[in-house]
C-alpha cells in the first residue's frame, strides 16, 4: 500500500492537534484534546510536559480510528507548536519542572534591563528580533538568579517542538525559527555567542542543542514512539519551524510577487512580510518585533506580534456570560458569537478606542513594554455594548496597522488566519484600516499544513517548500474582501490617535505597575 498521508502536529497553548492531510494538501482527518497550563503567580505560567507528550501521542493515536489503515499508509510526521518558553529536560531525558510558556512574565524585568543595556543594539542588530520576558533568553536569565539549581539540573534547553521531537525521535534538536530569533544570527543561521554573552548566560551555551533543518533533514520515529502513538517504527519525523512560521507558510505568506503579507488573529497577533533573502529584512529603530527564518529556499519572515488578540475579544465575552449570570441566566461565548458579527457591524464606528494590550505580560509590538495594559479612550453614556465590543475588534485592526507600519508600507494583499479570521466582521474592519484587501484560505489548520507541507519537501514528495506552497496555498485561496471606503476614511481618522494615546501612555503604565507592586 502507498505511503500517500502525512501527518501534521500543531501544539497550540490551548488546543493539541494531529492533522492528516493526502500529498496533494486535502485536509482527510483531525484529532484535537485541549492543553492546559498552569498559572502560578508573579507571572509565572508553566505547562505539564508529560502531559504535553502524552496527548501529543493520543492525538496521532486517534487519527488511526478515523484512517482505515493509517499504519501502512503514513509517510511522515511533521511537528509545530506554540513559539518562545523554555522547556528544561536533564541528562535522562526527564523534564526539570514544567515548560515554561509564552504567557509566563517573570522575566519582563531582566527583559527590560537588557534592552536598555550597552549590548542590546548588537543582540537587535544579530537576532532582527527584539527582546522579551517571554523568550528562553530571558528565561534562562532569570533561573540563573533566582532558580540556579533548576538550571544546575538541566542538560537541554528545548521549546515546545523540540521537546515533541525529542519524545518522537529520542534526539534533541532545535530549528532554525526559533533557534535563531533567540540565541542566533539570522543571516548565518547558527547560534551566536554574543547573545548568550550579552545576556549575562554564557554558561548556558551547553543547553542548547543543535539546529536542525526540517525542510532537509527527518529523523526516524523511536520504538518508544511507535508504540505511543500506533505509528510503525522509523517512519519520518520532522521537525517543522515554530507555529507562527508554518501558519504563514500553511496561510500563503510565501509569494512570488512578494506583495502580501500574512496576519494571525489568534491568541496572539502576529502580521508578517516575506523577506526573500536576509538582506531583504528591515530592521526598525524600535528595535521590535521577530525576524524569523522561513524555510523557502533560505528566506526570512519579519513579524511583529501583539501579545494578545483574541483574548481580548474572550476577556470581552467572558464579562458578559458574567453579567448574565448574576441576573440568573447563563449563556457563553459560542452563544454570544454566534450573532455578534451583524450587531458589531451595525454599531456606529469609533464608539470608543481600544488599546488590546489585555495580559499581565504586556507588549512586544511593534513596542517592548511589560507594563502595557489595555484601555478604553472615549467612553461615554451612548457607547453600546455591541459599540464597546465593535471597538476591539478596531483595536486588533489598529494594533495590525501599528505593526505593519513599524516596518513601512502595509502590503498590497493581506492574507489572514487564526480562530478570529472566520468573522466577516474583522475581516472587513481590518481591510479598511490596512486599506488592503484581505482573504482566508479555506482551510482551517494552517500551522498544521505548513509542518506537513515541510514534511512533503523533506521527503521528496514535492520538489521543493516553495513548489509545495504553490500546489498546496492557491487552490485554498479564499475571496478577497476588499475595504469599506467610509470606514478606511474613518478608520484614516482615528488610526492617528490609537498612536498617539499608546506613545503617551508608558509612564502611566509605568506608575500604575509601581502602584500595584506596593499594594501587594
Amino acid at each position: 500500500m502507498a505511503r500517500d498521508i502525512l501527518i501534521g502536529v500543531d501544539a497550540g497553548t490551548s488546543v493539541m492537534k494531529a492533522v492528516a492531510f493526502s500529498l496533494e494538501g486535502e485536509e482527510i482527518a483531525v484529532a484535537a484534546r485541549p492543553n492546559a497550563y498552569d498559572s502560578l503567580g508573579a507571572g509565572m505560567v508553566e505547562q505539564d510536559m508529560e502531559r504535553t507528550w502524552r496527548d501529543c501521542a493520543a492525538t496521532i493515536a486517534e487519527l488511526a480510528e478515523r484512517i482505515p489503515d493509517l499504519r501502512a499508509r503514513v509517510a511522515a510526521v511533521a511537528i509545530t507548536a506554540q513559539g518562545d518558553g523554555c522547556w528544561l529536560v536533564d541528562r535522562d531525558g526527564a523534564p526539570v519542572g514544567g515548560g515554561l510558556l509564552w504567557l509566563d512574565s517573570r522575566a519582563a524585568a531582566i527583559a527590560a534591563e537588557h534592552a536598555k543595556s550597552a549590548a542590546y543594539p548588537r543582540h537587535y542588530e544579530l537576532t532582527g528580533s527584539g527582546v522579551n520576558a517571554c523568550m528562553a533568553s530571558s528565561q534562562l536569565a532569570w533561573m540563573k538568579r533566582h532558580q540556579p539549581e533548576r538550571l544546575a539540573k538541566a542538560a537541554t534547553c528545548f521549546h515546545c517542538k523540540d521537546w515533541l521531537f525529542f519524545r518522537l525521535t529520542g534526539e534533541r534538536a532545535a530549528d532554525p525559527s526559533e533557534a535563531v530569533f533567540t540565541f542566533g544570527d539570522f543571516r548565518t543561521r547558527a547560534y551566536d555567542r554574543t547573545i548568550l554573552e550579552g545576556m549575562g548566560i554564557e554558561d548556558c551555551e551547553r543547553l542548547l542543542p543543535p539546529i536542525l533543518d526540517g525542510a532537509r533533514e527527518s529523523r526516524p520515529l523511536s520504538a518508544l514512539a511507535a508504540a505511543a502513538t500506533g505509528l510503525p517504527e522509523g517512519v519520518p519525523v520532522v521537525l517543522g519551524y515554530v507555529d507562527v512560521a508554518c501558519t504563514a507558510l500553511g496561510g500563503g505568506l510565501y509569494d512570488r510577487s512578494g506583495e502580501v503579507g500574512f496576519s494571525v488573529f489568534g491568541s496572539t497577533g502576529m502580521h508578517m512580510r516575506f523577506a526573500p533573502a536576509a538582506a531583504d529584512v528591515r530592521l526598525n529603530e524600535a528595535r521590535s518585533g521577530y525576524t524569523m527564518c522561513f524555510p523557502v529556499e533560505n528566506s526570512c519572515a519579519s513579524m511583529q506580534s501583539n501579545m494578545a488578540a483574541t483574548i481580548n475579544i474572550d476577556w470581552a465575552l467572558d464579562l458578559v456570560c458574567e453579567a448574565a449570570r448574576l441576573a440568573g441566566a447563563e449563556t457563553s461565548r459560542k452563544a454570544l458569537l454566534s450573532g455578534l458579527d451583524a450587531q458589531i457591524l451595525a454599531a456606529p464606528p469609533g464608539q470608543a478606542i481600544f488599546h488590546p494590550y489585555i495580559l499581565e505580560a504586556g507588549e512586544r509590538g511593534p513596542f517592548l513594554d511589560a507594563n502595557a495594559r489595555a484601555q478604553f479612550s472615549g467612553l461615554s453614556t451612548r457607547t453600546s455594548l455591541a459599540g464597546l465590543i465593535r471597538s476591539i475588534y478596531e483595536g486588533l485592526a489598529f494594533a495590525a496597522l501599528d505593526c505593519y507600519a513599524t516596518e513601512g508600507a502595509t502590503p498590497k494583499e493581506i492574507r489572514i488566519g487564526g480562530g478570529a479570521a472566520r468573522s466577516g466582521a474583522l475581516r472587513v474592519l481590518v481591510a479598511s484600516a490596512l486599506g488592503s484587501p484581505v482573504r482566508v484560505l479555506t482551510r482551517e489548520e494552517l500551522g498544521a499544513a505548513g509542518a506537513a507541507m515541510m514534511a512533503a519537501a523533506c521527503i521528496g514528495a514535492c520538489d521543493s517548500v516553495a513548489a509545495c506552497a504553490e500546489r498546496w496555498v492557491t487552490p485554498s485561496l479564499g475571496p478577497s474582501t476588499p475595504p469599506d471606503p467610509a470606514l478606511a476614511e474613518a478608520y484614516a481618522r482615528l488610526f492617528p490617535i490609537y498612536r498617539t494615546i499608546r506613545t503617551a501612555m508608558p509612564p502611566m503604565w509605568s506608575a500604575l505597575a509601581n502602584a500595584r507592586r506596593e499594594e501587594r
